[in-house]
């Protein structure tokens, strides 16, 4: 009889346990298959820091143009910054960079620090609370809708879709009717918001993304509203969930929560390291676009290839002791916001917000923990992060 320890290595990103906890095997794959071919997803697994640091810079042999999220959505593929190769994605990032910059994220600082005293308010009387719910999604999602200008009234529906949107169905190992149901409601709903703002163009990053211009050239329409969905989703599911993940690891490592807690500046320091240590982003897609060779495995043109940050970020090759949640790492060269081209556009929003719902939140709650033994995780294959996280104030 076949012994677990016997068994063939699987990599199933599909799993509840990988869900869970997918660092043992990252491990493995680093150690013994850095590039591993898996069945249980029909393609090629890099692991090893230096090769998704490689892949992320050698952007004509790992090519974005088939769609970066491992089950990718319809319609996104060649409309979006990560589902475009150069000289497109160049394009596109000029004209993006330039509605970004005149949707000055400063004006968004005072009503986040309102918007997060007013949540935690809320949050302090509950004493035990989900921070899922009642605090990340709250404050990511105002802050998104304002910078967007879409109407309060729609969170709920909103992040419901978003939220959908990520998963896959674990039985089938594809993108269920629901899922690609919620993305269509966001795309639809984003294409109504796109028309109301051609005809009354308002002091926010759609109307902006629609006037955006550079030597007479525009966003096309399906440009506009791709970037637009892509963008909820990220500001929704990827922020927020990584609000989620740095107050779950604050709650793993409360020595680090108490420094943070009693000295502010060290706020950078645990955003990074958080970024490394555990971030929502866990895994993306790239299609090869010539043969190669890694590792002693013959890939070949057309050869769907998963890249694990999470793993390279835990990578003892490039970071000392990766396991340890330390504040006083030198982080420089992590890829919690991906690399190369790819480098998330919204990286400079993300940290903004991070620091200013964390930096409070930790002030005015230094001492809480996780009151439940198991977590569900959504099941995603790209992304990472609990469906819940029940809190309760105190020691």
């Amino acid at each position: 009889m076949e012994t677990i320890t016997e068994q063939k290595f699987q990599f199933n990103p599909y799993s509840p346990i990988m869900d869970a906890d997918p660092f043992p095997f990252y491990k493995t794959l680093r150690d013994q298959y850095p590039c591993f071919w898996s069945d249980d997803v029909n393609m090629w697994i890099l692991s090893r820091y230096d090769d998704i640091k490689r892949a992320g810079v050698e952007w004509e042999t790992f090519s974005s143009s088939e769609g970066n999220l491992v089950d990718e959505l319809p319609g996104r593929s060649g409309s979006t910054l990560g589902t475009t190769d150069p000289p497109r994605h160049d394009r596109l990032r000029k004209l993006i960079q330039s509605a970004f910059a005149k949707n000055n994220l400063m004006h968004l600082m005072d009503p986040t620090k309102e918007l997060v005293t007013e949540v935690l308010d809320k949050v302090l009387e509950m004493g035990s609370f989900d921070f899922v719910q009642d605090f990340s999604s709250q404050i990511t999602v105002g802050t998104l809708f304002a910078m967007m200008g879409l109407p309060d009234e729609d969170h709920h529906e909103v992040r419901r879709n978003v939220i959908l949107s990520i998963q896959s169905d674990q039985e089938t190992r594809q993108k269920g009717p629901e899922h690609i149901g919620g993305f269509k409601f966001l795309t639809n709903y984003v294409e109504d918001i796109v028309r109301q703002r051609r005809a009354d163009p308002k002091d926010d990053l759609i109307s902006r993304l629609i006037l955006a211009e550079i030597d007479g050239d525009k966003l096309e329409e399906a440009e506009i509203i791709m970037t637009s969905a892509t963008i909820i989703l990220a500001g929704v599911e990827s922020l927020s969930s990584f609000l989620s993940m740095m107050a779950y690891n604050m709650a793993t490592f409360p020595d680090a929560r108490r420094r943070i807690a009693a000295d502010a500046s060290l706020m950078p320091k645990a955003i990074e390291e958080t970024l490394r240590f555990n971030t929502s982003a866990q895994r993306f897609k790239r299609v090869l676009t010539k043969d190669l060779e890694m590792h002693g495995q013959q890939i070949k043109k057309g050869d769907f290839v998963m890249l694990c940050y999470g793993s390279a970020n835990r990578d003892e090759r490039f970071f000392r002791n990766p396991d340890v949640y330390d504040l006083e790492r030198n982080t420089r060269g992590h890829l919690g916001f991906g690399g190369g081209v790819h480098l998330c556009l919204g990286n400079m929003f993300a940290r903004m917000i991070t620091t200013i719902a964390m930096g409070e939140f930790f002030t005015r709650i230094p001492e809480y923990y996780i009151s439940t033994e198991q977590l569900d995780w959504n099941p995603s294959t790209t992304f990472r992060s609990p469906v819940k996280l029940p809190l309760t104030i105190g020691k």
